[in-house]
């Protein structure tokens, strides 16, 4: 995550990716491109491929096929030929599957996020304790930096992640489900957060999300995967269209404009007819 300054931009293409879970392909030649200070989502229903996606962007999943490039300013290359700091210094990922550590505060974990920027055993410097401090106050966890990170509450504990991956201070951000456990208010706030990546510091972020109103209020760009292929991709209002909805999610979406704000609005019909209120 971007400190409080813009990074120097990157761009992160993925090439006609083909993943596998063992024999079984799961992602077939889907290919895909994160542009500076622009949010593209991943959509689609569960099984489609979309986390798996995500964690091959960030080299977490090995590539049957296809090729993973990163344009950081000083030419395009192939992620496979990073060093793993080279790496972390240009990417994070913010994933679901986290164990909860024991006898760590909030502080101490959000200083993971460090480690790519420092030398092996070197205490944090000033640009460190700048960088979590800032991770802290974004994600409204700065009252919470003493705490101990087994005591929080699930939601709680997803947000310190998110800390640790801000920390990170990267110029390309990839978001596993980032408003999952999230109260309301929270959810709200971080996709604010991931708005401000994008336009205030100039980060490319990829986001998988699985509300598609969230999708609509935060994205630029849409990818729509369905079955592990590209079904859509483009412009959101391209790609979150009631048919293309309707097909991939085998069930009849509405899709609307708001007229109060011009945002996006997705509905489901429901088999049910919908409950009225009792006569008065």
């Amino acid at each position: 995550m971007p400190s409080s300054s813009p990074v120097a931009p990157a761009a992160l293409t993925g090439e006609a990716l083909t993943l596998r879970y063992g024999s079984r392909a799961v992602v077939h030649e889907v290919s895909l491109a994160l542009h500076p200070g622009a949010v593209t989502a991943l959509l689609g229903p569960n099984g489609s491929g979309k986390s798996t996606v995500l964690r091959a962007l960030a080299r977490l999943h090995p590539l049957h096929g296809g090729e993973v490039r990163l344009d950081d300013g000083d030419g395009e290359r192939s992620t496979a030929l990073l060093g793993a700091t080279e790496l972390a210094r240009a990417l994070t990922l913010f994933t679901q599957t986290r164990a909860t550590p024991q006898g760590l505060s909030v502080r101490d974990v959000v200083a993971f996020g460090r480690h790519p920027h420092r030398r092996r055993f070197a205490a944090p410097d000033r640009a460190d304790r700048a960088a979590i401090d800032h991770a802290l106050h974004l994600t409204g966890l700065t009252a919470f930096a003493d705490r101990a990170v087994g005591a929080l509450s699930g939601g709680e504990r997803q947000r310190v992640w998110l800390a640790a991956c801000l920390a990170q201070d990267t110029a390309i951000v990839l978001l596993d489900e980032p408003t999952n456990h999230l109260d309301l208010r929270h959810q709200i706030e971080t996709l604010d957060l991931v708005r401000d990546l994008a336009e205030v510091h100039g980060a490319a972020v990829g986001i998988v999300l699985h509300d598609l109103d969230h999708a609509a209020r935060v994205a630029d760009r849409a990818v729509l995967l369905h079955q592990g292929r590209v079904h859509a991709a483009g412009e959101v209002a391209e790609v979150l269209t009631s048919a293309h909805l309707s097909y991939v999610y085998d069930i009849p979406l509405e899709v609307s404009t708001d007229p109060r704000d011009g945002r996006l609005r997705i509905d489901a019909r429901s088999r049910r007819a919908p409950r009225l209120a009792a006569a008065v």
